[in-house]
């Protein structure tokens, strides 16, 4: 119970509907109770034996309160179940707004450790699993400890000696109970934890159709998932029947309650003297079958809250998690075009690879920086480090002189249009995935999509589509080709007019003649922003203002273009081998 108590801050936000929902259980229970003595005292009259003259109105009253007692106990069941439930389902709604947005806050570090499949488990099943412990697990819990404590209250009105009697199976109960808890526990962390590994496994299957396809790798593919869904079913069919031994044995042991009930009953009424009457074994009857729905509920609500309870540290595990990147500063941010890096170097935790080491480079207003290497160099970490997607381990980087980490970092990706490497749309339309680049006090019309859109050369491909703008990609642009894709990236960053540019090898995927194109069509928006170009490319980025040569996190080469081959070094060396294949590729 202790993972589960991190929702009381939830019970507190709706304790007045709580409250009232408890009024309701107290009314449902109250009135069932009383439900017994009705048939006690037509019994009695029966054994006692009718007056001719008043016998029909004995019976209509008998039957009139009794419905009228049904009846009451229906509405305070629908009206238990307006509030109680609807309770949980609001717990869910914020409780899931509360992890989705802790998901949003984490940085670059957490999307590396854990896989996507996990992460919508989560969300998703542990959610559903603890709403139930919210909803029907609280319900049931609260209603049959009122239930349980009225009718033990009525038995021993009856007979104290008589309820010790029925009550014998209690201890028996309360120990099966016990030991198959704990079990029930361990058994439902486990079905949870097979789940998260099936959701993984189905999401990583569907984002990589193409290359399961590709490689003739279905079957393998589908006998992994059948193994891992036959795991599953192992784990979960071990838990469903641990639940299975908890009704029989229960209904066993009231069962057990119902003879010695009718036998010491009738013991008592005979050494008595009829001080217990038979209304009163029949009523006591009615009372030891109540609470064989309490005493099952047990095993029941215990397993659903074992299983939140399983579910709900999961999600503490990952609501636990610190940001490692925080803005400090909400005052607004006017990014000038200065960018600095002072001797900065970057391990990454996981792996300890040293991905950048003691680079210092700057860029002014206007100018344009490109950065160039083999995979691996480092490149793509220079720019998640200058768009703090994590912080440097040593050096600073600075924005229009002040250390990236005091200024206003959700005001400077604003200003800033980024093109990464790994291009992503969504399963949307054309036009609002140009519109996604678009910050929250921005608008686009349809002539300035189209004017982006021409810019980065796809305008004439688009509007052949049947749809043009309206056209709906597939899930991640599936049905572009990969020059599509990442000329439609380029589009969505200049849509929002940013001060601060960054091409992360984002032409790959086009040839040199739309590469020439594209850069051409670029020039103006360049000339007026501060822009930082990463590519392996050297057509990329020849006529940028200044080219580093990055090598294992190093900087090794610096100048324009032409110094750089009058250097004859690295640079030198990677122009002339793709001069060489682009004259290999022409012939």
């Amino acid at each position: 119970m202790k993972s589960l108590s991190y929702l009381n801050k939830y019970f507190l936000k709706y304790k007045w509907r709580l409250l009232l929902g408890v009024i309701f259980i107290i009314g449902s229970n109250f009135l069932y109770v009383n439900m017994p003595l009705i048939v006690k005292d037509a019994v009695n009259q029966f054994q006692t034996g009718f007056d001719a003259e008043n016998w029909f109105q004995f019976a209509f009253y008998l039957g009139g309160m009794y419905v009228l007692l049904s009846i009451g106990k229906g509405i305070f069941l629908f009206m238990q179940r307006q509030t109680v439930i609807i309770v949980s389902r609001l717990i869910e709604y914020d409780l899931k707004n509360e992890i989705y947005e802790q998901y949003q806050s984490l940085n670059y570090n957490f999307y590396k450790r854990n896989n996507t499949g996990d992460l919508m488990n989560r969300i998703a099943e542990d959610v559903s699993y603890v709403r139930q412990y919210l909803g029907p697990g609280v319900m049931y819990t609260i209603s049959t400890t009122f239930l349980f404590a009225f009718t033990l209250t009525y038995m021993l009105n009856i007979s104290v000696e008589l309820t010790l009697y029925t009550l014998v199976p209690l201890p028996i109960m309360t120990f099966i109970i016990y030991k198959v808890s704990s079990i029930v526990n361990k058994q439902s962390v486990q079905v949870q934890q097979q789940q998260s590994k099936i959701s993984t496994q189905v999401q990583e299957s569907f984002s990589g159709i193409t290359v399961l396809k590709a490689y003739g790798s279905e079957g393998r593919f589908e006998r992994e998932f059948n193994g891992n869904v036959k795991e599953y079913l192992k784990r979960h069919m071990a838990l469903v029947r641990t639940n299975a031994f908890f009704l029989p044995t229960i209904t066993f042991l009231i069962g057990i309650s119902t003879i010695l009930t009718i036998y010491y009953g009738g013991v008592l009424s005979f050494e008595t003297q009829n001080q217990i009457s038979s209304g009163d074994i029949v009523a006591f009857i009615f009372y030891v079958n109540m609470l064989t729905w309490p005493f099952a509920s047990v095993g029941w609500v215990t397993s659903m809250i074992q299983r939140a309870a399983a579910s709900q540290e999961r999600i503490n595990e990952f609501l636990r998690e610190k940001p490692e990147i925080k803005n400090i500063n909400t005052e607004p941010f006017d990014f000038k075009g200065n960018i600095a890096f002072k001797n900065v170097s970057y391990t990454f935790p996981s792996s300890g690879i040293q991905a950048v080491k003691n680079l210092s480079f700057s860029i002014n207003k206007g100018e344009t920086l490109a950065i160039i290497g083999r995979t691996g160099s480092g490149k793509t970490s220079v720019i998640n480090l200058l768009m703090r997607q994590f912080d440097p381990t040593e050096g600073v980087v600075e924005v229009d002189g002040q250390d990236i980490k005091t200024i206003n970092i959700n005001d400077f990706r604003k200003q800033a249009g980024v093109v990464p490497q790994g291009v992503f749309l969504f399963s949307d339309s054309i036009r609002n995935n140009v519109k996604f680049g678009l910050a929250a006090d921005q608008n686009a019309n349809d002539e300035e999509l189209i004017e982006v859109l021409k810019t980065t050369h796809v305008w004439h491909n688009i509007k052949d589509f049947k749809e043009g703008l309206d056209t709906v990609l597939g899930e991640r642009g599936v049905n572009l080709s990969g020059g599509q894709k990442q000329r439609l990236s380029i589009a969505r960053a200049l849509i929002r007019k940013p001060k601060l540019m960054i091409f992360d090898d984002c032409l790959s995927a086009v040839d040199t003649e739309t590469e020439e194109i594209i850069l051409n069509n670029l020039k103006n928006t360049i000339e007026n922003n501060t822009t930082l170009i990463v590519s392996h490319r050297v057509s990329s980025i020849r006529n940028a203002d200044r080219i580093l040569v990055l090598a294992e996190g190093s900087k090794i080469e610096e100048g324009t273009h032409d110094e750089l081959l009058a250097i004859g070094g690295v640079y030198y060396e990677m122009y002339n081998k793709q001069l060489l294949e682009e004259q290999e590729d022409n012939s």
